[in-house]
This record gives structure tokens, sequence and C-alpha cells, in this order.
């Protein structure tokens, strides 16, 4: 088997060329079905916004897939010179692909190790190949095994478990604080991408209502709609916050822009239970003096980096038992496609030995018919049978641990093949 992972990742590539290279669901099928006929291999593609990775595989090729030519390829599907894409992709061959593809699908090879995507993101990329009929005997083993390989590292080690960014620990900061939502109101303040992806967090608690503030009303307009929300005006932000249960504030101001002094008086005209606050801004927005604990709960960046810091820790620990999971899953996968490959040439090579047998035992039981008792003639047919077992037993054992050496395949079917005058 001739089997390449070629590709680039947020290890070889910068985010500005990952996105360029990345190939979208509309484009996905073509790129599909192209590379396929013209490299005649199997095929799946793997694209998200971390990683673009070409699976090829073949049984008819000798010659390993050339990145070059894959540059190429990439670069006039996306329209980018091929000089450029080829600096960042990096290729395994053989086993290497083998484990590299393992570790993405459990993810080990992530950004984030543990986190839960990437093994849905391996599955639909499978999916569609197949939908597309470019996978083939070979990639359709080697992706079932990756997928139940990743199946096994999330649901028995704790690679998964913890949060490691900080807008999904807000969440868990939130929850210490309420326990229904419904009623509530959240309030963002500075609409960037860290507040954003705080609210994508927060909106799954269905809260009652959401708003948004942030110096520029046109861009608070704009996130509020996105979000179902709605806009207040930076001169707002007082009453704002006075009648808000939960707050994200990420505004990027270099002072604070609630002293304590402010939000004595915020306090004051609050009419409503406990508020929670989420400072992430780098300076802080709010004064950490006006956390009490009762009516005022205020976590900042060195509260929720701590969670995220303590959760990185603790995925560490179970990074080597998956390990041992997909070494255990590579084997079972070896086995599995040493099966397939060499089923049809063991059943050739046995079956022509059962003939030959048959034919040299009725010619001895010709030769002493009637010298010989029943326990005679199966004394002589399992002598027969047991040497052929012996026989057989190194070549057929020798195919099976060919499989986990590609560099030589092929070739041993070969050599059986004509030594054994085995016909197609």
């Amino acid at each position: 088997m001739n089997f390449s992972a070629i590709g680039c990742s947020f290890r070889t590539a910068p985010v500005e060329v990952r996105e360029r290279l990345a190939i979208d669901d509309v484009h996905l099928p073509r790129a599909l079905t192209e590379l396929a006929a013209r490299y005649g291999c199997e095929s799946v593609i793997i694209s998200t916004c971390n990683r673009v990775e070409l699976y090829l595989a073949s049984t008819e090729r000798t010659d390993p897939f050339d990145p070059d030519l894959v540059a190429e390829f990439l670069g006039e599907i996306q329209e980018l010179p091929s000089a450029v894409v080829r600096r960042h992709l990096y290729e395994f061959r053989n086993q290497a692909a083998i484990t590299h593809l393992f570790r993405v699908a459990a993810s080990l090879d992530s950004l984030v190790v543990g986190e839960g995507q990437i093994a849905g993101q391996v599955k639909r990329a499978f999916e569609l190949s197949q939908q597309f009929t470019v996978t083939g005997a070979f990639l359709n083993t080697l992706f079932n095994h990756a997928l139940r390989a990743a199946k096994r590292v999330r649901t028995e080690t704790g690679i998964a478990h913890g949060h490691l960014s900080v807008s999904s620990v807000a969440l868990d900061c939130v929850k210490q604080v309420f326990d229904h939502y419904g009623d509530k109101t959240v309030l963002v303040i500075g609409a960037g991408e860290m507040g954003q992806e705080t609210l994508r967090n927060l909106i799954g608690l269905k809260p009652g209502r959401i708003w948004v503030t942030n110096r520029s009303f046109d861009k608070a307009q704009r996130v509020a709609q996105e979000f179902n929300g709605e806009p207040r005006s930076w001169d707002e932000l007082d009453d704002a916050l006075a009648h808000a249960d939960i707050v994200v504030s990420t505004t990027g101001s270099p002072e604070m822009i609630v002293t304590r002094e402010r939000w004595s008086g915020i306090l004051a005209k609050r009419t409503g239970g406990t508020i929670a606050i989420l400072d992430i801004a780098v300076p802080r927005d709010f004064d950490p003096s006006i956390h009490d604990g009762d009516r005022t709960v205020l976590f900042n960046m060195d509260d929720l980096e701590r969670v995220v810091e303590e959760s990185r820790s603790q995925r560490q620990k179970h990074i080597a038992p998956a390990e041992r999971i997909i070494e255990q899953e590579q084997k079972a996968f070896i086995a599995d496609w040493a099966r397939r490959k060499n089923g049809p040439l063991i059943k050739r090579l046995t079956d022509d030995c059962d003939a030959k047998r048959e034919v040299l035992l009725d010619q001895v039981f010709s030769q002493l018919n009637g010298k010989l008792t029943d326990a005679d003639r199966k004394f002589i047919e399992a002598t027969f049978r047991k040497f052929q077992n012996q026989l057989l037993h190194a070549p057929i054992d020798v195919l099976r641990e060919e499989a986990r050496d590609e560099a030589n395949s092929g070739t041993l079917r070969e050599a059986l093949r004509k030594l054994f005058r085995l016909q197609e």
C-alpha cells in the first residue's frame, strides 16, 4: 500500500495562509473527485480552520505521492502560487501517516488537546469522500479504525474534561451564581471578538434578554442583531448595569471604566438580586474591590485563566493513556488490513495446496487399495494435512507481518505467486 498524508496546520502555516488554503463545502466535492482522477488514488480531504490535509492511498502505484504536485493541485484549486503553498506543507508516509491520522482524529495533534470538534470534522470529511466514491478498501478500513480510536480516547480517558478557553470557562462561572436564566438580562460591554465568543457560550443558557453596548453604536447594532439582542448606547451604560444580571466586559480600554465610586452609584440604583460580572478585559474594566460575593460577584481574567490552566494540566495527564489506546487501535487496523489485503492470496495458496494434496492422497490410496484400515487412511490424511499446514505456516505468517512494512508492499505477495505458480 502506498499511503501519504500531505497538508498544513497551525504548526506550519499562519492563519492567513490556512484561510486561503481552506476548501469550503461548495468546492470540496470537485476537489475530491479531481484529486482522485488526477492521481488515480483513494482520497479524503480534511479542511478546518486549523488544518488542510490530503490523505492519499493507492494499491497500484509504487512511487510515493509527490508533495510538489499536491502543492500545484492546491494552488490551482485555491488560486495560489504553488511555491507559496509548498513551503507550508508537511508529509507523512505509510506508517507515519497512519499514526498521524489517528492522533489527529483523537485530538492529540490539535491546537487545544482534547477538543471535541475534530473527531466530528474527520468523520464528516470521510463520509463526504465515501459519498463521492473516492475511497476504497484501504481508506474505508483506516478511517473507521481511526474514528474508533478517537471514540475510545474520549470515553476511556479524561482528556476532554474541563474547559481550555476563557470563553467556555466563563459559562461555568455564571452557573456558580445562577441556576435559571430565562428571566436574566445579559449585558455585553465591548463588541470585540472575545465578547462575542463568550456570548456564544452564554446564549446556550437561553437568557431572557441580551444587550450590547460599545463606544461605536454601529458596531453594537451589528453584534446585537447577530445575537438577536438589543443595542444600548454608551451613554446608557450605568442604567444598563443597574438592570443587568450577567455582564461580559471586554472593552480594551487603557483605564478602568467602572471604578469603585462609579459602582457605588450604580449599586444604589439596582433593585434586582445578585449581578455576575465577567471582566475578561486586559487591562481590567472593573475595579476588583467591588466584588463582595453577595450582591456583586466579579470574575476577572486571573480567575478564568487559573481555571483554564488547571484544566490544561489535568488534560496533560491523559495524553499517555490516549497514546496507548492509539497504539492498540493501530495494531488492530494493521491486523484487519492484513486479513483484507492478503486474504485472497492466502485462500488461493491454501486452495491450491488442498487440491494437490487430494491428488496425492488419491494416488497413495489407489496404490495401497485393500491394504489399509480406516484408521490407517485417517492417519495418512492427517499426516499429509499436518505437513501442508507446517509448509504454509511460514509464508502465511510472513505475509501477515509484511503488512507492517509497507516499504516492501507487494514484493512478497508477487514472490509467493511466482514460487507457488498461483493463478490470478
